[in-house]
Formats: structure tokens, C-alpha cells, sequence
């Protein structure tokens, strides 16, 4: 399948365990981007209607296809898990 072949190509050179959590933390960024989107949108006028309208449904069709590779992979994305990931990301961050 082509969206396994980008994905691997995304992936390629890392551990399982690097890529669960790479696929983990690109949801959560998706998500974050949404919620800005639908914010974005609540304020909008004019023509940026049309462009957080364009932002929201790119960001969801994204979010959509990254959560059905994580299940199809067995990842599960609780809160437990979301809590671990955001640490990881806030500890790479400050090294």
C-alpha cells in the first residue's frame, strides 16, 4: 500500500519503539494544529474562512489516517500514553 511505503519512508533507519513513539507524537502535534484550526476559525472573517475551513480538514483527513496506521499497528493512544509522550517531547526539548 502507498500510505504503509510513505510511512516507512518516514520511518526508515529506526527502532520499532522510535517509530511508535515518532507516530504517537506526530498525532498529538496533528491534534494540536486542529485545535488552533477550529480556534482560528471561531475568529475568522472573511476570506480566512475559507483557509482555516481548508486548515481544519487537512489537519482532521491527517489525524484520520495517522490514527488508523497507529491501530492497524496495535498503537494505543491513551491518556497514560499521551501524558509519556508529551514529557518525552518536553525533556527533548530542553536538552
Amino acid at each position: 500500500m502507498q500510505e504503509e511505503y510513505l510511512l516507512e519512508k518516514m520511518l526508515k533507519g529506526k527502532t520499532e519503539e522510535e517509530r511508535k513513539v515518532e507516530l504517537m507524537q506526530t498525532i498529538l502535534e496533528t491534534k494540536e494544529r486542529l485545535k488552533v484550526a477550529r480556534s482560528n476559525f471561531e475568529y475568522a472573517e472573511d476570506d480566512l474562512i475559507d483557509y482555516y475551513t481548508y486548515q481544519i480538514k487537512a489537519h482532521q483527513a491527517k489525524l484520520d489516517y495517522l490514527i488508523k496506521i497507529a491501530k492497524r499497528n496495535g498503537i494505543v493512544l491513551n491518556r497514560i500514553n499521551e501524558l509519556k509522550i508529551r514529557l518525552l517531547r518536553k525533556n527533548n526539548m530542553a536538552v
